[in-house]
């Protein structure tokens, strides 16, 4: 993207503030403080918690479900609100159990892991949690860092850490498992699957799709937040709703691209024509916004040219050739990032209908996240 359009974006975007207040209320990875309709989710995740409340170490436990169901808006929302009724002040237990005893302290850590790509990443984001010491990330090694989780939590207090997005490409549930094995008698492992984990011998905690009602209910809520007054109505609402098919992500997704789509369009409030621009933008199987988010910025700046580029025409070679010449990266470099991005399923090969010269059909890229979503996020990086 050159100067010129980069500035005319800009001028775009300012032109029409009425319809978009608040992004982060409409962006599928930032989950609110508490999650919408899922007080019986909670209630059995903390009934699988509950020996931390007695000072005991819980089963570990499995939290499934598909995609867009919730699960990590769950969790994080559940550690968050434990971690402040578990903090210990003036040397005393400032808690008490669900029955109003006195409770010893408990502590409770989220890893992400599609933000880590190594054991000393791994150890690193619970230490920031657990530990009262700064964690520094030069001059120390990963043994040490393990060492220091372990001195750290070693039967102290109960400790529950969640591993989100396991296996999703990064880290199994075996290696979790391995790496947290010297602290294992003062942990509860909890992890977020979007599948059931065979031979898991745990607790499970399932956590189903959104019924419509309960999808509208969310989509509502954080409209209130992210939209002006009188943007989209109920009815916007429950057709998006509808047309996710209980996937909260899906249909975040839709209604703020429907609301960019809006906004570019100088609307005042979300059009039917809105809403179909934002659903289109949203592949079927869709990848979450959030693992795109996590990528490196390279492939990132990959990503936003092949949409400009538009892959649909041209050949893999050809896109990556283009998208040369407009970033700092060589063609090879930029075709080797896109075959890595189609492996792992953020794009998707698919055939042309062209010929090529050795009798083969050759082949293009198409996304598969949010294309509206991400394009706009970007621009706010």
């Amino acid at each position: 993207m050159d100067l010129s359009e980069r500035i005319a974006r800009r001028q775009q975007t300012t032109a029409a503030q009425s319809v978009i207040t608040q992004e982060s209320a409409l962006n599928p990875a930032v989950h609110l403080p508490e999650p919408i309709g899922r007080g019986a989710i909670l209630e059995r995740l903390l009934d699988a918690l509950g020996p931390v409340f007695e000072g005991s170490i819980p089963e570990n436990v499995a939290v499934c479900g598909p995609g867009g169901a919730g699960k990590s808006a769950i969790v994080t929302s559940l550690f968050s609100h434990l971690n402040e009724s578990f903090t210990e002040t003036s040397g005393s237990i400032g808690t008490t159990t669900r029955s109003g005893s006195a409770a010893p302290a408990a502590q409770f850590a989220y890893v992400n892991t599609r933000q880590i790509d190594s054991a000393f990443q791994f150890y690193h984001a619970i230490l920031d949690t657990v530990s009262s010491e700064p964690v520094p990330r030069r001059g120390i090694g990963t043994d040490e860092l393990a060492e220091r989780l372990e001195a750290t939590i070693q039967g102290t207090r109960p400790v529950v850490i969640a591993v989100d997005h396991i296996e999703e490409g990064g880290l199994s549930v075996d290696e979790a498992t391995e790496l947290l094995e010297p602290v294992e008698a003062s942990v509860c492992l909890l992890v977020i699957h979007n599948d059931g984990i065979s031979d898991w011998s745990g607790e499970v905690v399932d956590v189903p799709r959104y019924q419509t009602h309960a999808l509208v209910d969310l989509l509502a809520e954080r409209a209130s937040y992210g939209l002006a007054s009188g943007t989209v109505s109920h009815e916007v609402a429950r057709e998006v709703a509808s047309w996710a098919d209980g996937d909260a992500h899906d249909a975040l997704a839709a209604l703020f691209g429907a609301a960019i789509h809006a906004q570019e369009s100088e609307h005042d409030h979300i059009t039917s024509d809105d809403v179909t621009a934002g659903m289109e933008a949203v592949p079927e199987d869709c990848i979450q916004i959030g693992r795109v988010l996590a990528l490196p910025d390279n492939r990132r700046n990959v990503l936003l040219e092949l949409l400009s580029v538009g892959p649909e025409a041209a050949t893999i070679s050809e896109v990556a050739a283009e998208i040369g010449r407009r970033i700092d990266l060589s063609p090879n470099t930029v075709q080797r990032f896109v075959y890595e991005l189609a492996e792992t399923g953020i794009l998707e090969r698919t055939v042309i209908n062209r010929s090529s010269s050795d009798g083969r059909r050759p082949t293009t890229v198409v996304p598969r996240f949010p294309t509206l979503v991400f394009q706009r996020l970007e621009a706010r990086r």
